[in-house]
């Protein structure tokens, strides 16, 4: 079985899409949709613009889902997937894939998921960190021992955990992961701390943008980060794509799930080649190749 997943905010890249948008006439009108709905021309950002006006959180998680959902729609029947699922903003381009989502109302949650993440970022120094090489008990254990917000926020692969919360919490959730034997925790250039409660103010206020939104039946299943099962039920979507904002990923209890239910094939739509990593480290037998 052939499972598509999508990959999240980090993947982007100066000149993502170029290729596709001179080339492919379906995918040229696509993209040319996207600049009319969000206002801006955000392909110009994307072809020609800098790393750092890519890295803005309102334009980059726009233009890896506009990468990765034009990909999908431009390949025709190769776009054959058993189940789907994508990481963080990944899932909203695979519903969109799958589609649950309409490519318009897709775009409209995402760039309303980014401004309301990005105004949550700006309410209180907040930060996130990867912890390589040690249990996720034992970074469980910690955050929960550190005073402040800190809590573990993308469980990527085994050995590597994202923690994300109040700078400070964080500093001091660092030191003492070093302490354990963490081979590394390490801060990331993010905007602040997403899927952590520091995320409560972009929950409410997305909350109110999906309840608006129509989701359909997807025409497969698709596995979400909140509880890494698979969903079909337009109601059950809605309420784990608003629960996604402050609560974990889980996407080595996504994959694992995916190839007990048969998946044998992971092929990752969109740029980067991270989630290709990051599905051979939870199970070497899985075949991974990629689409950009």
């Amino acid at each position: 079985m052939k499972a598509f997943v999508f990959p999240g905010q980090g993947a982007q890249f100066v000149g993502m899409g170029k290729d596709l948008y001179d080339n492919n006439a379906t995918a040229h009108e696509m993209f040319e949709k996207a600049n009319e709905i969000l206002g801006f021309r955000i392909t110009d950002i994307m072809f020609e613009g800098t790393d750092e006006d890519l890295k803005q959180t309102k334009v980059t998680q726009p233009a890896i889902f506009l990468h990765s959902v034009i990909l999908a729609k431009t390949m025709g029947g190769d776009f054959n997937p058993d189940m789907v699922a994508g990481h963080s903003l990944g899932e909203f381009s695979a519903l969109t894939a799958a589609g649950a989502l309409s490519f318009e109302d897709g775009l409209k949650l995402v760039a309303a998921r980014a401004m309301a993440m990005q105004k949550a970022c700006e309410i209180k120094p907040s930060t996130m960190a990867a912890v390589l090489a040690l249990p996720d008990e034992k970074v469980e254990e910690i955050c929960e021992s550190v005073p402040g917000i800190v809590v573990c926020a993308n469980y990527n692969c085994p050995g590597q955990i994202v923690i994300s919360g109040e700078t400070e919490a964080i500093d001091a959730a660092c030191e003492k992961l070093l302490e354990a034997g963490a081979k590394r925790a390490l801060k990331l250039k993010v905007g602040g701390a997403f899927h952590s409660p520091c995320m409560e103010p972009a929950r409410a206020e997305l909350a109110e943008a999906i309840a608006r939104t129509e989701i359909h039946t997807p025409i497969c299943p698709v596995y979400q980060n909140v509880d890494a099962q698979p969903h079909t039920d337009p109601e059950e979507i809605k309420a784990n794509l608003v629960a996604q904002l402050t609560a974990p990923v889980r996407w080595t209890q996504t994959v694992k799930n995916m190839i007990a239910d048969g998946a044998t094939e992971f092929v990752e739509v969109g740029p980067g080649k991270v989630l290709q990593g990051l599905v051979a480290k939870i199970d070497r037998n899985a075949t991974v190749s990629g689409i950009q």
